[in-house]
């Protein structure tokens, strides 16, 4: 069966300008039809805080998991801070895991795309993910492993990026798509 899945993007990088943000972008282009991708807002999340998560928590925490809770998968598009997973996105997996027993992530199909001007690609964030990603339950990925290293070379001034990285990601969201398919 081929019916279309709508795929969340987390994007762990706020910059306007941002490679993440970017890289989401050409992904979304990129998917087949199978997939529709949709970028979910994550900077105006506060910090996750209990007290604050009563029976009337912040509107964008009731905004973020109504929206997770629409995608059958959820595509993690990181930077790498201080070898890890920048706070947006730990933040981001917190809110959507609370309050306990109603997390929005279980069972969702997910991968992990770490972008990075640096030579490593983010190997370090998107490995400390993927271990929260256990915890959630979420069916995760294995293969292709996706480290986006040097991607401060790829796109031009008009946000073109060079086919080269455009086959890597290509061949990134198709494995997705069937991974999709296979887990969802």
């Amino acid at each position: 069966m081929n019916m279309n899945k709508t795929i969340a993007v987390l994007v762990g990088s706020l910059r306007k300008d941002s490679y993440n943000l970017k890289v989401a972008k050409v992904l979304e282009h990129l998917a087949p039809s199978t997939l529709t991708l949709k970028i979910i807002q994550i900077g105006d999340l506060p910090l996750y805080n209990e007290d604050i998560d009563t029976d009337n928590p912040p509107a964008s925490y009731t905004r973020f998991r109504q929206e997770l809770m629409t995608c059958q998968g959820v595509i993690f598009v990181t930077p790498e801070y201080n070898r890890s997973v920048p706070a947006v996105i730990k933040n981001a997996i917190d809110v959507g895991s609370r309050p306990y027993g109603k997390s929005v992530w279980g069972k969702k199909p997910a991968a992990i795309i770490s972008v990075s001007p640096g030579a490593i690609g983010g190997f370090g964030a998107n490995h400390h993910l993927r271990q929260s990603l256990v915890f959630l339950d979420m069916p995760t990925m294995q293969q292709p492993e996706a480290y986006f290293g040097g991607v401060a070379n790829v796109f031009d001034e008009n946000g073109n990026i060079a086919d080269k990285s455009k086959s890597f990601l290509q061949q990134f969201i198709d494995a997705y798509a069937a991974w999709v398919q296979k887990t969802a």
